[in-house]
Order: structure tokens, then sequence, then C-alpha cells
């Protein structure tokens, strides 16, 4: 993430509780993950940088039984934010990225690549996700994908105009009559091909050439205005649905989960413009400071059965482990939208790839302006 006033993070119409709100997370972050290079653990530890929320130690079963605790955590809001920390030296043993990252972070030389055999996971993990195009080059892998869902649009239907519930559209996320009740994810590989779709480039939403992406710009500048906050902590997204603060927002399958939980009518769109897919995972950091087994049980214990079959219960992703979903019942997951039929998941959406990266700093700069009101 491009260095920009923290105070960018809230759309017009965002309380002083909200911007004391993100600016904690952001310090928060900032303590947690300092910009100096040191090492990320102790000897015999290891080091786990990942997506708020991801420190969860239900993912760390089988590592808690080998190692008797779980991991050192480190935390990132977005997937650029972490490759600029890890290029400044901030030297963990695994992170999380999605896929579409994976080509730009190997590319930085931040990654090393993995030993498959050192994983007793490995071969239970669906085929096409282990190949997903660009993860791997011809002698050697370096993505484990773990988890997949939705980029969408999540909306409490007891409060926007019912013809949404059957007229799914990114647009409402444009909708005046929201204003300042509008959530957007603060991550070009989020916003800015969202516009993209709205703008009807459904085939080019990450590869917009110049004209394109100056009409995305518009439309982002026309959003900025009605937005509540843009964010990178999920929390910001349930806090919101649930009190009403959101009426709609770009979310995910986890808090679609949730929320239904909390017994409030929020719903998730499947936008006629397009719904995003997406596959997260597992990498080896290069020169991890910690212990070298250690960072392999952290891959295989997100890898394993009972972290799939958790996962898909408690937050209503997919998982990469075939052997999980013969422990959860199909109702479970299909309830938020996933199918065992992964092949079939990725193809019914647009999948959020890997951009060219002449076209990636066109996006930030542009969207960094949009957000800065320029």
């Amino acid at each position: 993430m491009s260095a920009r006033p923290r105070t960018s993070l809230l759309g017009a119409g965002a309380s002083r509780r909200e911007l004391n709100r993100a600016l904690a997370a952001a310090g928060l972050a900032m303590v947690t993950v300092p910009l100096v290079s040191r090492p990320a653990a102790a000897e015999g530890l290891a080091t786990h940088f990942t997506w708020a929320g991801y420190d969860d130690p239900a993912f760390m079963a089988s590592y808690q039984a080998k190692h008797g605790s779980v991991p050192d955590y480190a935390i990132f809001g977005e997937e650029e934010e972490a490759l600029q920390k890890l290029r400044a030296g901030f030297t963990p043993d695994t992170a999380a990225p999605c896929s579409y990252s994976v080509p730009r972070w190997r590319d930085a030389g931040v990654l090393e690549p993995i030993d498959t055999g050192r994983l007793k996971n490995w071969p239970d993990l669906v085929p096409t996700l282990k190949n997903i195009p660009g993860m791997n080059t011809a002698n050697d892998v370096w993505f484990v994908p773990i988890d997949w869902g939705n980029s969408t649009v999540l909306y409490r239907a007891d409060m926007v105009d019912p013809a949404y519930q059957t007229d799914h559209t990114w647009k409402i996320l444009w909708d005046e009559r929201y204003a300042g009740r509008l959530g957007m994810f603060d991550s070009i590989d989020g916003a800015v091909p969202v516009a993209g779709l709205v703008a009807g480039y459904r085939d080019a939403a990450y590869a917009m050439d110049d004209e394109q992406l100056a009409v995305a710009r518009d439309l982002l500048a026309q959003q900025r205005p009605l937005l509540r906050f843009y964010w990178t902590d999920v929390s910001l997204v349930d806090q919101g649905l649930a009190s009403g603060e959101l009426v709609a927002t770009y979310g995910w399958n986890a808090s679609l989960k949730r929320m239904r939980e909390q017994g409030l009518d929020v719903r998730m769109m499947t936008p006629k413009e397009g719904i995003l897919t997406w596959v997260c995972g597992m990498v080896k950091i290069a020169n991890g400071a910690g212990d070298r087994d250690a960072a392999y049980d952290i891959i295989d214990s997100f890898a394993s059965p009972e972290s799939g079959a958790y996962e898909m219960t408690n937050w209503g992703y997919g998982h990469s482990n075939l052997k999980a979903y013969e422990m959860v019942e199909p109702e479970v997951y299909e309830s938020v939208g996933i199918s065992r039929d992964v092949d079939g998941f990725l193809s019914s959406g647009v999948f959020i790839a890997a951009m060219e990266p002449q076209t990636r700093e066109k996006y930030i700069a542009m969207f960094e302006e949009v957000k800065a009101g320029y």
C-alpha cells in the first residue's frame, strides 16, 4: 500500500469515533509489524504473517499438538501493505497472500520455493487449486492453496430497496440514497476492478487500458463521498452491518455467516456484472528467522482437514483439503454459497487475477489520488 494520510481510509461523513477506530487499527498493525529489519521469531519458534482473524488458534491444532503453543503472528490489512513491509526487511517465516499476489511477491524476491514433500496434507488438496496459473514455475511450487470464496456485496435486506433482493448489482454501492452508509474494501484488487465491472469491463477488470481506467476513476470519484469508510479490518464491516451504520458494503462470506448467526437479515449478492472469486493460501518467506520445521508445520496445520472443517463451519469459506468436506454436512457450506464443485465455483465468477506490473502501478496511483480527493 502506498504511503498516504491515514484519514484517507475514511469517506466523507465519517465520525470521530470511526476515525479513532481506524487509526487504532492502523496503529496496532504498525506496532505488531515494525518496518525495520529484525529477527521475526526467537530460536525454535516461527512467525506467521496473515490477515486479521487468521490468528485463530483453531487453525493451529496440529501445530499446537507438536509444539505445545501457537506460532507468533503478525497482522496485515491488505497485501500491498504486507509486501512493502517484507521489502523493508521484515522476515516472518510464512505468510498468507491470495493467489493473485504471489507472482508479484515472488518477483520481489521475498519468497522461496516450497518443498511439498514436507507437507503431509499436500496430496489431499484440490488439484485445480494446486495448479492455478502463475503459482508454480517449471521446477518449483510457490503457493499452497488453503481457502477460497467470494468478494461481493453484503447488504441489509431490511434497510434497502426491496428491488435489490432480485436485482443484484454492484451499483448499490453507488446509490445516493444510502450516502454515508456504504463501505468499500481499501484495496486496488477489490475497489478498482469493481468499478471496472460497473463500467462494463468484465473481461478486462484486472487489465484495463488507460481509457477504461479513466472511466473507472470517474466512478470511484463519484463513489468516494457516498462511503462511510474504506476498510481493511473486516471487524468494521461486521460492526457496521450489525449496527446499521452500513446498509451495503463490499464483503466476504465470513461476514455473511456472522451476521446471520446474530439473526440479522444480511444477504449476499451475485452481482449481474460479475461476482469476484478468490483463492488464498500460504507461502514460505525467504530467509525466515524462525525454525524451518515449525514453518512447514504452520502451513500443514492450515492445510489439514480439521482446519478445513472448522473454517467451513465457522467462517463460511471453502477449503482446499478434500477430506474436510467429508467432515461437514453440505448444508453448512452451501448456506453461504460454497460448493464442493471447486471448478464450477471458480468458473462462475470473475477470478481475482494477477495484474501486469505496469497495470498495477497505474491502479495504485489512480486509487490513491481518488481517496485523497484529487
